[in-house]
Parts: C-alpha cells; structure tokens; sequence
C-alpha cells in the first residue's frame, strides 16, 4: 500500500467514524426525547414536587449523556431509569437530612400574598366538569397509593408499567435480580389493589 493509498483509508476511516458518531448522537436524541414525558411523571409521582422532578430527569439526562452514549441502544433505557431512580433516592435522603435539621430552626411565617387562585386554576376546557372531577380524583388517588409504596415497589411498579421495561431490564435500572422485581412487582400490585380496590385494573 503506497502513502497515498494509506492516507485516503485513514480518511475514509475516519469519516465512518464521524458518520457512526453522529448517527450515535441522533439516536440517544431520539431516546430522550422519547422517555423525557414518562420520566418527568415517574420523578414527579416518586417526590412529589414538578420542579424539582425535572430537574431529576435533566440530571439524569445529562449522566446518561456523559457517560453511557457509546453504549448500545438497548441498553440506555435501564441505564436511564438507573441513573433517574438514584436520582429520587438521593433526593428523599437529602430532604430527610433537611427536615432534621429545620426541626431545630424556628419557622418563618408563610406570605401567600402572590398567589394567583385563577392563574393556578386548571383548565378545564373541553371536559365536562363531572368527568373531569372524576378523573382528576381517580388519578389523585393512583398517584397517591403509588407515592405511598415502599420504595422498591414503587420503582418496580412504574417502571415496568409506566416505562414498559422488561423484567431485565427493570433489574439493571433497580440494579437488584430479576427475582427480586418479580417480588416487588407482585407486592406492589397487591398493595394497589387493596388501596385502590374497584377503581384499580
């Protein structure tokens, strides 16, 4: 092979290689913008608080990103929901370390003075109100009884119904054995039926 000949294959090497990298860069794109949505209500249910959810799934967005983009494919979903489920368990610790410690501060007193009650109202077009009282009220309780599980259940749950993950793939992002999701699961799913009763299929 003459010096040209191995300049033009190291080109078209490395060509390929920009190529497969973008094409890599699109397909993670795609991953995110698909779980973003399903992601953002599984942090908002675990903790209660939209903004701070949000957070969460950028978060776990940007390690996903950093640190799993060469991987393949299949594999960035329970890499995802791993990253995004330490994420919330991090959370509920440094909230409980805040509460401890705000019980040896004196309160302040709250000022609701800037608070809209119609810009807070939700819209309610193009649903009856009945229909929509009771939609509201069925999904307030699920989320409820969801938040209220054990926090193994509770992953188990939504990720294998919210997400979709397989049981093995629901094992990485728990980072437990599948034995142990098949478990939490059927708990978890006891639990709500309990809870939830009729209301709950």
């Amino acid at each position: 092979m003459t010096a040209g000949t191995a300049d033009f294959a190291v080109s078209c090497d490395e060509s390929q290689t920009g190529a497969r990298t973008l094409q890599q860069a699109q397909k993670l794109d795609q991953f995110l913008a698909s779980v973003e949505r399903r992601a953002l209500r599984i942090a908002e249910i675990a903790i209660r608080d939209r903004d701070e959810a949000l957070d969460l799934v950028q978060n776990a967005m940007i390690k996903l990103v950093r640190n799993y983009r060469s991987r393949d494919t299949d594999e960035w979903a329970p890499l995802f929901y791993r990253i995004l489920q330490n994420g919330v368990r991090d959370w509920h610790r440094r909230q409980a370390v805040r509460r401890r410690v705000m019980a040896w501060m004196p309160r302040a007193k709250s000022d609701d003075s800037d608070y809209d009650a119609i810009a807070a109202a939700p819209d309610l077009a193009g649903r009856a109100p009945d229909e929509e009282l009771q939609n509201s009220e069925a999904m307030r309780d699920m989320e409820t009884a969801v938040h209220n599980l054990p926090t193994r259940q509770r992953e188990a749950f939504m990720l294998r119904t919210f997400e979709g993950l397989d049981v093995a793939g629901t094992a990485v992002a728990m980072g437990c054995s599948e034995g142990s999701v098949k478990t939490h699961y059927s708990r978890a799913i006891h639990s709500l039926r309990e809870k939830l009763g009729e209301h709950y299929q």
